[in-house]
């Protein structure tokens, strides 16, 4: 039986929570959606960082810098954690997350020299979530 309760990325569902105080609302996301409860999770938010905020890439090296060059890899191994922990406290197995994202990408994330440039990778929360046993759903979001 599939599972009637899952996380999602907030941005997605038109939540003004991205760097740029913007959202990704999603109609793809939100038609998958019909019928079931969601949680809804901004890792970012949840390790502390505002909205609006500085862009932020992974780097090579696996620290999480922003556009001015301070570190804020602590900021995103928090916000793993607390989307983990709600995840996991509301009993929910499947999250959808938009993809990109230093925090959030699950197939693609950019490369930390801030020129628009993405690889195959994925960000901390998703590596995070995926490790716990959090199955991601790919809407191609």
């Amino acid at each position: 039986m599939e599972d009637k309760l899952i996380a999602v990325s907030a941005c997605l569902l038109g939540v003004n929570c991205k760097y740029n105080a913007k959202n990704n609302l999603n109609f793809k996301v939100i038609e998958y959606l019909k019928g079931k409860e969601v949680i809804l999770i901004c890792p970012e938010e949840l390790g502390g960082l505002t909205t609006p905020r500085i862009p932020s890439e992974i780097q090579k090296d696996g620290r999480i810098i922003n556009k001015a060059s301070i570190d804020v890899t602590e900021n995103f191994n928090l916000g793993a954690r607390k989307a983990l922990d709600i995840i996991k406290k509301n009993n929910c197995s499947k999250v959808i997350l938009k993809d990109g994202s230093p925090s959030c990408g699950y197939t693609y994330v950019y490369d930390g020299s801030f020129t628009g440039k993405r690889i195959r990778s994925q960000g901390i929360s998703a590596r995070y979530l995926k490790e716990n046993g959090i199955k991601i759903i790919d809407l191609g979001t």
